[in-house]
């Protein structure tokens, strides 16, 4: 049997009904969609959200598998590419035993000292002369996390919390000399 082409009018009303629903009403339209009574932790908004997304998905399909796979890694606490967090342009500072390290995010890896690199673990291995990890070096990995890698003997940079929760890009281990004590 073919299948008819959906209607985008049609989804449109039939999310704007959903809008417009209480939570009685959604929680039962929740158990007719997917066959159990939604979590209680959840509050109307994101009951009717997660209808409405199940509405347009029967009707337009899904995610590709890509995406799929991309937020199933993001979900596991995966990292990802640093790249794709890191948008080109971004200038990461780091201050290493009083000397200043500037690295610019390009499109194809990071340059530091006028040389590209594809890896900030080999610009921190080149700063330092130890292994470490590169992205702990310059502050977007905390410790902890993991595969934040830590070099024995040594502590880890200083990173100031932005309102998001994830390290500020600018980390250093000491104030410089113009700059009052460091809080943090």
């Amino acid at each position: 049997m073919l299948r008819r082409p959906p209607d985008p009018a049609a989804i449109e009303a039939e999310v704007d009904h959903v809008r417009s629903l209480g939570i009685v009403a959604l929680r039962a339209r929740w158990r007719l969609m997917f066959g159990a009574m939604p979590p209680p932790g959840l509050t109307k908004d994101i009951i009717g959200r997660m209808i409405a997304y199940r509405i347009q998905e029967e009707a337009f399909g899904g995610l590709d598998r890509e995406t799929i796979k991309l937020l199933d890694r993001l979900a596991r606490g995966k990292p990802d590419e640093l790249s794709r967090r890191l948008k080109t342009g971004t200038v990461l500072v780091r201050e290493y035993q009083g000397q200043r390290h500037t690295v610019t995010v390009v499109p194809d890896g990071f340059v530091w000292q006028d040389t590209t690199f594809s890896s900030l673990s080999t610009i921190a291995r080149a700063i330092t002369g130890t292994a470490w990890n590169g992205p702990r070096f310059f502050g977007l990995r905390v410790a902890g996390e993991k595969g934040a890698d830590k070099v024995a003997g040594s502590s880890p940079p200083a990173t100031h919390s932005s309102k998001r929760g994830r390290s500020s890009v600018r980390a250093s281990r000491q104030a410089p000399p113009s700059q009052g004590p460091k809080h943090g």
